[in-house]
């Protein structure tokens, strides 16, 4: 295992980390508690020191989990992070009050690396109404958390305004070689690391759809002088940049622990190749030929009147064709428009059909009929 540290004063980090949100389930949708926790367990004495969780993730079973997990010595081993729930938090004191709860669900006194989890515009702004940095502020004073950082779900501007609002340790954002100019980026990612951030990566394989065989990917891949696995294609892209420390892997499977811990021996920065990265770019292309409808995201067609959120449905959409995938499609895009974070359903279906968006729309996309697909292919 290799291990990096970020430029404020942490312990060293392995550059994998295991996230605890796709553990594996019975038939039920129960954590499958012995499978899980000898994965996890497996992964520390195999040198993996970072283990995230957060609030929600398991419907609210995976912190107790993880408490249970590390127990009989494994709490000491580890750099332990959790999330606040942002979407929860009406007032200061809830800061306070789900911290608190955290602690006790993961059976600990300090939670190493604290998280303001899955910040967009309208929870930084009522967080920072709040008192959220006066919060984090305390935490670290009285020892109930060591480090403070974010995870980040908007766009490069929003993450630039949060970078310099708090004397952040980290940030944790989205990024792959197919998510290079999406929500934080690339440009988010260099500008954190030159205020002297660390970076945790989620989603390097994109919920595994880059692990994914695909036909017209795969005879790219072909091409390259050592073959790897797709999955490890994509990990590597993630460890080549410098400015990552912790790449996070959502592991669901003894073997996927076994292989990425193995993977991660070599997952060096600066080290793929010209022609290496040049079939990245060809991957890219190919993945991105399967857009159905072009969207650029531009968001000029909302706020819509009837809360449909537009770019998204299209997103999510041209996802499920992208990756083959519509169930894992459907997943996200029931999870992020079906009104969990702020109670307000986004979806394609509450389209009535007034065509205001397409006035607006500077692609000239028939959204309407567009958005009548979406529903189709989502179901209402």
């Amino acid at each position: 295992m290799l291990y990096k540290k970020m430029k404020k004063k942490t312990p060293e980090l392995s550059i994998l980390g295991f996230g605890c949100m796709r553990l594996p389930v019975k038939d039920n949708g129960q954590i499958d508690e012995n499978v899980a926790t000898d994965m996890v367990r497996y992964a520390i004495d195999n040198g993996v020191n970072y283990i995230d969780t957060a609030y929600p993730y398991h419907n609210g079973e995976s912190e107790p989990f993880v408490g249970r997990a590390l127990s009989n010595g494994y709490r000491e081993k580890v750099n332990l992070a959790t999330k606040l729930p942002s979407w929860l938090i009406n007032s200061r004191e809830d800061m306070d009050r789900y911290l608190d709860e955290q602690l006790a669900r993961l059976r600990t006194d300090c939670i190493d690396f604290y998280l303001v989890h899955g910040l967009i515009q309208p929870f930084w702004e009522n967080l920072s109404a709040l008192g959220i940095t006066e919060f984090l502020d305390d935490a670290i004073a009285d020892g109930r958390i060591r480090f403070a950082g974010f995870s980040f779900h908007d766009n490069t501007k929003l993450f630039k305004k949060i970078v310099k609002a708090y004397d952040w340790t980290f940030a944790q954002i989205q990024y792959n070689f197919m998510d290079e100019n999406y929500q934080a980026g690339t440009a988010g990612l260099k500008y954190a690391n030159k205020k002297g951030l660390g970076i945790v990566v989620m989603e390097p394989i994109r919920g595994g759809l880059l692990a994914k065989d695909l036909t017209g990917v795969r005879e790219i891949w072909q091409k390259a002088k050592v073959q790897h696995e797709p999955a490890e294609w994509a990990l590597r892209w993630v460890w080549n940049h410098p400015e990552v420390t912790v790449v996070l892997s959502g592991m669901s499977t003894p073997g996927q622990v076994r292989q990425n811990i193995a993977l991660a021996e070599n997952g060096t920065s600066d080290s793929l190749t010209k022609k290496e990265l040049a079939l990245f770019e060809k991957v890219r292309k190919e993945i991105e030929r399967r857009v159905i409808i072009p969207c650029t995201g531009c968001e000029y067609c909302i706020p819509c009147p009837h809360n449909v959120n537009i770019p998204d449905c299209f997103e999510y959409y041209n996802r499920g064709h992208m990756y083959e995938d519509s169930e894992d499609a459907k997943q996200i895009y029931t999870m992020f428009l079906g009104g969990f974070f702020n109670g307000i359903p986004n979806y394609a279906s509450l389209c009535q059909d007034c065509g205001k968006c397409e006035e607006k729309c500077p692609q000239g996309i028939p959204i309407r009929e567009n958005l009548k697909k979406v529903a189709e292919y989502f179901g209402k």
